[in-house]
């Protein structure tokens, strides 16, 4: 319990030091936190004799693994190059976790794969054994998570400005291809505090064509409940309510 809590006070003095400093990782971890829960999830409760519910699944199992694969190189070909050029050694544990991540995303993307080919029975067996081992991809990755928001943010605000975190950042996003940056927002918006989402959608309608952000807040419609879609449709000045087609 002593442990928990020294750990507790660390990540909200930690949290407290970078209070309106730009974050490179707060963003994308809230998606990626949501997507593995969301997907374990499903795993736990798919009807290994329901071949639809099953090959669903199993896609989504692969959109994750291809999405964290895809993550892992966005870090190791600019947050850490960043981390190494001025603080030295930083980078390098989380480093070796990532060649570690790799093995375990290619096998749980061979695992989610294969279970088309298996019968009903044998799919209960697998099912289960992806279930665990997605578990313990989740359980390792919210550890390497923790330790890139309490130990890298700390060393990337002690040693960059916001506007060079901001221009490593844009590099990074120029590289990822439109459909997973879809795949990003979709489990990354509706994880966002109020006041989070309403500013990456104010940036989201000055940046972007206006049928990319129409199209993008037609779909966040759907995902948010309720009260958080009326927080965000005042603060943009869009009616909360679309307007009824006429006859």
């Amino acid at each position: 319990m002593q442990h928990h809590a020294i750990e507790m006070a660390h990540v909200v003095a930690t949290t407290r030091t970078g209070e309106g400093r730009f974050n490179l990782y707060a963003g994308i971890h809230k998606a990626l936190r949501a997507f593995m829960a969301d997907t374990l999830m499903r795993v736990g409760r798919t009807d290994p004799f329901d071949d639809l519910e099953v090959a669903a699944t199993a896609a989504q199992v692969v959109e994750l693994m291809d999405l964290c694969a895809g993550h892992v190189e966005h870090e190791n070909g600019f947050v850490h190059p960043a981390l190494e050029a001025r603080c030295p050694g930083v980078a390098g544990p989380v480093a070796q976790e990532h060649e570690g991540h790799r093995h375990h995303i290619a096998h749980l993307r061979g695992v989610a794969r294969a279970l088309a080919d298996a019968d009903g029975a044998q799919r209960g067996s697998a099912l289960h054994a992806l279930y665990l081992g997605l578990g313990l991809f989740l359980a390792e990755n919210l550890q390497h998570m923790h330790a890139e928001e309490t130990v890298h943010n700390p060393a990337l605000w002690s040693a960059y400005s916001d506007a060079e975190l901001i221009a490593i950042h844009d590099a990074l996003l120029a590289t990822v291809p439109p459909a997973e940056m879809m795949l990003v927002m979709r489990w990354m918006l509706p994880q966002l505090n109020a006041p989070e989402r309403l500013e990456t959608l104010k940036g989201m309608r000055a940046g972007a064509p206006a049928p990319v952000f129409e199209g993008m807040l037609d779909a966040l419609r759907g995902l948010l409940p309720t009260g958080d879609w009326a927080k965000l449709a005042r603060g943009l000045g869009v009616p909360v309510v679309p307007a009824l087609m006429s006859a």
